[in-house]
């Protein structure tokens, strides 16, 4: 594909995964020789595994301990993310871009009263008329002020008091479908002219009583030991295994990002979200339709990262559908070893995708008995997320050369 000026490229990664904080970790993780060493908490929630957070030095992106303090812990893991990738993209300290960049964020809900949560569940038990109690305990339990504590787009505020990113902003919500239409919409407004440089991302900490308790209740978390996420079965629970992450790009025109003489990481060739019912096989036919730019760039040096949430059903059907419409691709199931991030995953992915294309990698399997090694290095990359519930989105990544 030849260049154009308005071609939308990578030029900043902040990335913060149970593989650790940046791109160097990450970068190790794609060019080893084989998967990464597993990084499992099993205990803190048992029976529910999650691959939590690395050590992190708040104060290396977050100087003020006030500023620490008043942000939840999805919020700060945000926050840092995003000043990792200002910091790689060589904006930090220039005032006048960053005043000038564009802010799209997916978040969830904030942190909820765990106590409050607990109360409900425990009288739930007891009685059969649930609707009328969390009436009554949404009228008595719950503080405004908790609400507005919550706020999904204060991770977007703080990104612009500390990182002073002011240009618009704009917050999805909606799950790993949020994560899709914010790099979406990025996307279009960058190849549009809308926009010349954005900051985009997504942050999720996994390890949260009240997030186990929203995807065990649909039986979707698996339980026990962790286990490869291709190798995962019902004997084990819902095959969800969380990963706490943050991950913010920075997007430009290849313009703006010439002009300043940005390094490049990878172009983004094409990108599209949908959703809809996944009966009948309308899933199957919704990706293959959503594939068809990954089809026509498909070659030996293609690695497709897969957001797979590990769900067994879904994780099937997905892989299935990736092995028919590109056979013999590299697929790695990432959530395997970093976690589902449900914001975050779809973001995380194409963090992920850059980093093989910009280094050539030789991505190692993930899963070793069910992923195929790659023969040749990392030229193109493909990114799939399917959300646990809805929401599916593609990308495909090429080298800029």
């Amino acid at each position: 594909m030849s260049k154009a000026q308005n071609d939308v490229v990578i030029t900043g990664i902040g990335i913060v995964t149970c593989q650790g904080v940046g791109t160097d970790a990450h970068i190790a993780m794609l060019t080893a020789g084989g998967p990464p060493e597993t990084v499992i908490e099993t205990e803190k929630f048992k029976p529910y595994p999650v691959h939590p957070l690395p050590v992190i030095d708040w104060s290396a992106q977050i100087p003020k301990r006030g500023d620490q303090r008043q942000m939840e812990n999805w919020q700060r893991i945000g926050v840092f993310a995003a000043g990792l990738a200002l910091d790689d993209a060589g904006f930090k300290d220039d005032l006048d871009a960053c005043g000038a960049m564009d802010m799209i964020v997916a978040a969830g809900g904030g942190e909820r009263d765990i106590n409050v949560d607990t109360m409900i569940v425990d009288e739930g038990l007891k009685r059969n008329d649930r609707e009328l109690l969390l009436n009554e305990k949404l009228t008595t339990e719950l503080r405004p002020t908790l609400f507005l504590a919550q706020l999904s787009n204060l991770l977007a505020g703080n990104i612009s008091i500390v990182h002073k990113v002011t240009g618009s902003s704009r917050t999805f919500m909606g799950e790993e479908a949020a994560g899709i239409s914010a790099v979406e919409t990025a996307f279009h407004r960058l190849k549009s002219g809308e926009s010349s440089h954005a900051l985009v991302g997504a942050a999720f900490s996994a390890e949260r009583p009240d997030m186990i308790l929203l995807t065990e209740s649909i039986g979707a978390h698996h339980r026990g030991e962790w286990s490869p996420l291709w190798s995962r079965g019902p004997q084990d629970g819902g095959g969800l295994i969380p990963g706490s992450s943050g991950v913010f790009l920075v997007l430009e025109s290849r313009a703006h990002a010439e002009t300043r003489g940005a390094r490049i990481y990878a172009r983004i060739d094409a990108i599209e979200g949908d959703r809809g019912n996944r009966d009948g096989g309308k899933l199957e036919a919704r990706l293959e339709r959503l594939l068809e730019p990954a089809k026509a760039s498909f070659a030996d040096g293609t690695a497709v990262f897969c957001g797979t949430t590990g769900m067994l059903d879904l994780a099937a059907r997905e892989k299935a559908t990736l092995e028919a419409a590109l056979p013999g691709a590299a697929i790695r199931g990432y959530g395997g070893v970093l976690g589902h991030g449900l914001e975050a995953q779809f973001p995380l992915g194409l963090a992920l995708a850059a980093l093989a294309v910009a280094n050539g990698a030789k991505v190692p399997p993930f899963d070793g008995e069910h992923e195929k090694p790659m023969a040749v290095g990392t030229r193109t990359a493909v990114v799939t997320t399917v959300g646990h519930v809805r929401g599916e989105g593609i990308a495909v990544l090429s080298a800029d050369a």
